[in-house]
């Protein structure tokens, strides 16, 4: 299927607007007709998404969006009712129903940003304070969970909070993650959820024990959610958090996923 590219190269394409835009929620207008309209939602998105692509400052905006106190407001109201989480879901079902996304097999990996106004769901690190991204691939490498927590934790703790926050109601068969995730305990609580944990020994395990090398192949494939991780960094404003609210820097990510997503339709 073509799609036509709207007025900006940049921004959302007519029919990737006709999948995602009745989902915003409707203007509301006086039924008087004073005052001054609101803008378009189609108009402020385009600019969000020009902001999580530069990692600009707000006040950078380009004067062919919404004034930036318009994107910003619009961006908070959306994080909070939840309305951009549900639109990557849906985006995240079709693709499953279509049968894009196979979780069949799925890779687990977690990557560290720097946090630079603080905020909450950040943690001191050897490398400074920051906040963990946590993301889940499937089999074609494409975004199925994605979550963000302080980076003090180890990841092996965020496993199971971050399949809790999976965009598709089926859980991963397999899930396959480095030595961090070697964790006898994490794998004894999986396989009661029907998931089966694949992760090579760590170097300074004290009693390893003989792994099956046939399950360990697919972990040659992990590399697909590190090439999820570099699609993730082509938008700037999750490489480095801004945000002082970790649910506005989830909104960012949840953005940069449907964009990813929106490719395969």
């Amino acid at each position: 299927m073509v799609l036509r590219v709207a007025s900006h190269s940049r921004d959302l394409t007519d029919g990737h607007w006709a999948l995602i835009g009745p989902f915003l929620p409707k203007l509301p207008r006086r039924k008087d007709g004073r005052g001054r309209p609101w803008q378009e939602n189609r108009a402020v998105l385009n600019g969000i998404l020009w902001i999580l692509r530069t990692g600009a400052p707000w006040a950078d905006l380009p004067d062919r969006y919404p004034s930036y106190q318009t994107c910003h407001r619009r961006f908070q109201q959306w994080v909070r009712s939840g309305v951009l989480k549900d639109i990557l879901a849906l985006v995240a079902e079709a693709l499953h129903d279509e049968g894009y996304l196979d979780v069949q097999e799925a890779f687990i990996d977690g990557t560290f940003a720097p946090a630079k106004k603080g905020g909450n769901c950040v943690g001191k690190t050897k490398r400074g304070k920051g906040t963990k991204i946590m993301a889940i691939a499937d089999r074609r490498g494409l975004p199925v969970a994605v979550h963000v927590e302080s980076a003090t934790p180890h990841e092996v703790t965020l496993v199971k909070a971050t399949i809790a926050q999976r965009l598709v109601p089926k859980r991963p068969e397999h899930l396959i993650g480095d030595a961090a995730y070697e964790s006898d305990k994490l794998d004894a609580e999986l396989a009661q959820c029907g998931i089966e944990l694949i992760a090579p020994h760590r170097h300074d395990r004290k009693r390893k024990t003989p792994q099956d090398g046939r399950p360990l192949r697919r972990y040659r494939r992990r590399w697909k959610v590190e090439r999820l991780f570099a699609w993730l960094q082509n938008y700037r404003r999750v490489v480095v958090r801004y945000e002082r609210h970790a649910e506005n820097f989830l909104g960012m990510l949840h953005l940069a996923c449907c964009l990813i997503l929106l490719r395969c339709l």
